[in-house]
């Protein structure tokens, strides 16, 4: 089996790998014709059987850290009763945003004549199309990740809504930090998400939590 791994180059001494059938995550210091040693973060060290890595799986991280740059795969349950239709007011401060204006002057566009009319001439919002506050965070998020050189430009990078749940509407921010450190990434992505919550109430979002 240790020849097996060597030769198919399942495993390098160095590779971070998870293996939950051992509770093992850590880096490999060692592998030998019968046995695989990982140090786990905790400084522990587990022993694998080099059989078990051939019939069963395991994730190795090298490809990861190869790339330079580590997944940001986190998402704000939003309160689905903040979410509604923008006021002509909330346009106008959101366009002084440097960020946010391309995207808005674009929706603007799209949208016509319907922007500029007043709320209280029209019978119903639904006669036309308006920008949401939900839709326009959105776009805020994704914005803010490419202004960020923390944040790994030539890689996968976006801001989706995902399916309704009983505890909020999933915003889900999916992005690379460009580093594969543990501790810079973790710090990346507690910054973006520290900002991002604090960003919500100006656009009149709350994120979900359960009543006291």
């Amino acid at each position: 089996s240790g020849i097996q791994i060597n030769l198919s180059d399942l495993l390098r001494k160095g590779d971070w790998i998870e293996i939950e059938l051992h509770h093992a995550d850590g880096s490999v210091i060692d592998i030998t014709l019968t046995s695989v040693k990982v140090r786990n973060w905790d400084n522990t060290v587990s022993v694998i059987p080099a059989y078990d890595l051939i019939t069963n799986s395991f994730r190795n991280w090298r490809g990861m850290q190869e790339s330079g740059g580590r997944r940001i795969k986190r998402s704000l349950y939003i309160d689905q009763q903040s979410i509604r239709f923008l006021t002509s007011h909330e346009i106008e401060k959101f366009m002084k945003i440097d960020v946010l204006k391309p995207y808005l002057t674009q929706k603007l566009n799209e949208i016509g004549a319907d922007a500029a009319v007043p709320e209280n001439v029209m019978e119903t919002q639904l006669n036309g199309r308006h920008l949401t506050n939900i839709g326009t965070f959105r776009a805020y998020c994704t914005a803010y990740l490419r202004s960020r050189k923390t944040i790994a430009q030539d890689m996968t990078l976006m801001t989706r809504q995902l399916a309704p749940t009983p505890t909020g509407l999933p915003l889900e921010i999916y992005a690379f930090a460009n580093t594969v450190q543990w501790e810079e990434y973790e710090n990346i992505q507690s910054d973006i998400f520290d900002y991002l919550i604090a960003a919500l109430p100006e656009f009149g979002l709350s994120l979900y939590q359960y009543a006291n």
